[in-house]
C-alpha cells in the first residue's frame, strides 16, 4: 500500500505511531527523526587554514557557544521559546520547530590555541577558521657520535 509522504516522512507518522520500532527505538523528543541532519558541516582545506561552515538556521548569534578544550573545539547552540509569547500568538495545531540544545565536536590537536581560531555568524551560517599546523621539516638522518 503506497502512502503519501512529503519530504521523506509519512504524514500519518504522528496519527498511527505504532510500528515494530515503537516500543524497542529510542525517541528524540526534541528533534525526532531529523537529529542526523541538524548541524550540517561542510569542512574546506585552503592552504594555510580549515574552513568549517555549520548550518545553524534560526538561531541568532548570543545563542551560539564556541569553546576549545584539550584540543577539541565543540560548537553548541541552545535555543527557547518563551510560553507568553505562544499564548499571545494563539494556540497551535502542529509545532514542527522545536527549542532546545544541541551540539558537535570536532577533533583539532593539542597545539591550536583559543586564539587562533576565527568566528563569523552570518545569515544562519557560522563560519570557524582553523589554521593549519606548520608541518615540521624533516632533516637528513642526523649521526651521532659514540666515545670510546
Amino acid at each position: 500500500m503506497y502512502m503519501p509522504s512529503i519530504f521523506g516522512e509519512s504524514l500519518f507518522d504522528n496519527m498511527f505511531p505504532f510500528d515494530e520500532k515503537f516500543f524497542t527505538e529510542k525517541k528524540d523528543p526534541l528533534y525526532g527523526k531529523n537529529v542526523s541532519r541538524l548541524m550540517k558541516t561542510d569542512v574546506r582545506e585552503t592552504e594555510k587554514t580549515y574552513e568549517l561552515d555549520i548550518d545553524l538556521p534560526g538561531f541568532k548569534k548570543d545563542e551560539i557557544q564556541i569553546e576549545l578544550k584539550d584540543g577539541y573545539l565543540t560548537v553548541s547552540a541552545e535555543k527557547g521559546l518563551d510560553k507568553d509569547e505562544e499564548d499571545k500568538k494563539g494556540k497551535y495545531i502542529r509545532k514542527e520547530r522545536y527549542a532546545g540544545a544541541l551540539s558537535r565536536t570536532f577533533y583539532l590537536g593539542e597545539e591550536i590555541r583559543e586564539e587562533e581560531i576565527k568566528a563569523k555568524f552570518e545569515n544562519g551560517i557560522l563560519s570557524v577558521s582553523i589554521p593549519k599546523e606548520e608541518e615540521k621539516k624533516v632533516e637528513g638522518p642526523k649521526h651521532i657520535s659514540i666515545e670510546g
